[in-house]
């Protein structure tokens, strides 16, 4: 691999000058930076970014950690994000797996946000303390280098269970997300809040995961215990795509005998027939109020914790009884 030590041997100068001729410092004479930078180009010379980060102590490199890839929510997120930072003069990179993880101690990257249930909250603690900015989308903590922007989880499953049953709706399950998320939690936990207001509803929760075949096997169960028209709150939409796709194959319809609501008002429930019924919020405000909010961390500005409001969308998929 060619090094500055390479040009500066065949240009005939030291190697203090090459470094100014390639970072374009006045020091250095125009006749003098062209000959250097005509022999880099020469010698096909790429600049060693990590030695760069070590001198500047910035990458412009932000990274983003999610749990996985799949499914239709992370696109405005990730656009919110892109947007955002690109603005900025810093650039994304999309990260998932624990061996990711590195590029925090490592420095590859000046900072993070965090929706990844494999980073433990005692492991980003502790990148915290030692100066990583970062901040989280998906769990509460309180350090200063590190900001929260959450959904109102808590806004969005009420507003839910309350229109089911001022909809006359008293047969109600929820399909919940999986257990290690905090978004799933939250949401779970406010809906038993608000069940414990009604006891008169029969209530019935069925373990989920966010994706469309835990949505289908849930309407599997339902059917099989069919007896009178019930109310489902899929704690996201995907889900609740799941379970349209399962009830098209049988007899029973949306919003006559299974009526359902659910959660992101992701872009595909929009050509669901009928409607779903859904709790939105910006995807892509969220996205780019967590870049904005780590780009004051990095600058080392004050910033104070953020929270993404929702509304709920009515549809066609629930119908009152």
């Amino acid at each position: 691999m060619v090094s500055i030590k390479d040009i500066a041997k065949k240009a005939g100068v030291s190697i203090s000058t090459v470094s100014y001729a390639l970072n374009g410092s006045p020091k250095v004479t125009e006749e003098t930076s062209a000959k250097i930078l005509a022999i880099a180009k020469e010698l096909n010379y790429v600049p060693n970014a990590a030695a760069r980060t070590l001198k500047k102590r910035e990458t412009k490199i932000i990274g983003v950690f999610l749990t996985n890839y799949s499914g239709a929510f992370y696109g405005q997120l990730l656009q919110g994000m892109l947007e955002t930072l690109g603005n900025n003069g810093y650039e994304l990179i999309v990260c998932s797996g624990k061996q990711s993880h590195r590029f925090l101690p490592e420095r590859m990257i000046d900072g993070a946000i965090i929706l990844d249930q494999t980073f433990s909250s005692e492991e980003l603690l502790s990148y915290a303390d030692r100066g990583h900015k970062l901040v989280v989308l998906d769990r509460e903590l309180n350090h200063p280098n590190i900001s929260q922007v959450l959904l109102d989880n808590k806004a969005g499953a009420t507003l839910a269970i309350d229109y089911l049953i001022d909809k006359g709706h008293r047969k109600i399950y929820v399909v919940t997300g999986p257990k290690g998320s905090y978004d799933s939690n939250q949401r779970l936990k406010a809906v038993r809040q608000v069940i414990e207001r009604h006891p008169h509803i029969d209530y019935t929760e069925i373990e989920g995961d966010f994706h469309k075949q835990a949505g289908e096997r849930a309407a599997q169960q339902i059917i099989q215990q069919y007896s009178q028209p019930v109310a489902v709150f899929c704690l996201n939409d995907e889900m609740a795509i799941g379970m349209y796709n399962y009830l098209a194959k049988t007899d029973y319809r949306v919003g006559e005998h299974v009526h359902i609501i659910g959660f992101d008002n992701i872009e595909l429930s929009h050509y669901t027939h009928p409607r779903l019924t859904t709790i939105d919020y910006s995807k892509k405000k969220w996205g780019a109020l967590a870049s904005e909010q780590l780009l004051k961390l990095i600058a080392n500005e004050p910033v104070e914790h953020e929270r993404i409001y929702v509304t709920l969308v009515e549809g066609e998929s629930v119908q009152p009884i």
